[in-house]
């Protein structure tokens, strides 16, 4: 899909990868951008200069994402990209984590999506056009030794993404899913750890990878291509993976 003329919606839009896609949207000539966040004033910063509308917006509640949207209509009128790209960082450690982090991270990386798509997705169909692109991580396809909860809802993102494509992918609606490693941002510290084994990537190479695929209109969006070998390793030799990652979680644990 090309960007010029039409109107879009970034999630977690105030810093970061967010931040990077607006921008680039911004110029490639998009009719509307609407940069949501929960941090309003970050919104605006952003939006500002970019002549964008800033929408404080927590994806964590559907109410927010309905009203959202209807915000973005009523300035631009009918909304033909949605990237559905705020997330939250996840503490290190696994099944101990208290239930609220765990909630918290299904409704920003699961739920979310899905609230958001049943927002626009019907629109865009009923035109033949649009496009919803779902930030996951390279985590969702490969996993992550670090964080449990941060693992395993984005194995949901990525399945939510290849659900909307199989499912509304024939009825004009382009659906992407947006894989990276580490990138440069709030949510990553330092050398990114497990995800910063092939380089932290600045949040703009990221967004050059997403207009990319838009054109393409391919599925995966992979800003780090080291993560499709991974992938295709993955599926070859399962078990052999698992043990690699087993290697890899027995390092962190000792500091390495």
């Amino acid at each position: 899909m090309e960007l010029r003329d039409k109107v879009a919606i970034v999630t977690g839009g105030a810093s970061g990868i967010g931040r990077s896609i607006a921008e680039r949207f911004a110029a490639e000539g998009a009719r509307g951008l609407v940069v949501a966040d929960l941090d309003l004033a970050g919104a605006e910063a952003v939006a500002r200069p970019i002549g964008a509308l800033a929408v404080r917006c927590d994806v964590g509640h559907e109410a927010d994402i309905q009203a959202l949207v209807a915000a973005a209509r009523a300035r631009f009128g009918p909304v033909d990209i949605y990237v559905s790209n705020a997330g939250i960082l996840g503490r290190e450690g696994g099944f101990e984590l208290e239930d609220p982090l765990w909630d918290a991270m299904w409704r920003i990386h699961g739920m979310a999506h899905v609230w958001a798509a049943r927002a626009v997705v019907p629109e865009m169909a009923a035109r033949g056009a649009g496009a919803f692109v779902v930030t996951a991580s390279a985590a969702g396809l490969l996993n992550i030794v670090e964080s449990a909860p941060y693992g395993v809802t984005k194995h949901a993102a990525v399945a939510f993404a290849e659900w909307l494509r199989i499912a509304w992918g024939r009825r004009g609606v382009q659906v992407a899913c947006l894989c990276p490693q580490a990138v440069r941002t709030a949510m990553v510290a330092g050398d990114g750890g497990s995800a910063g084994q092939d380089g932290v990537l600045p949040p703009e190479r990221v967004a050059d990878e997403v207009v990319k695929v838009l054109a393409s209109g391919e599925f995966l969006v992979l800003p780090h291509p080291e993560v499709l070998q991974y992938l295709q390793f993955k599926a070859q030799n399962y078990d052999r993976w698992l043990g690699g990652m087993q290697k890899m979680h027995a390092r962190h644990m000792a500091g390495g």
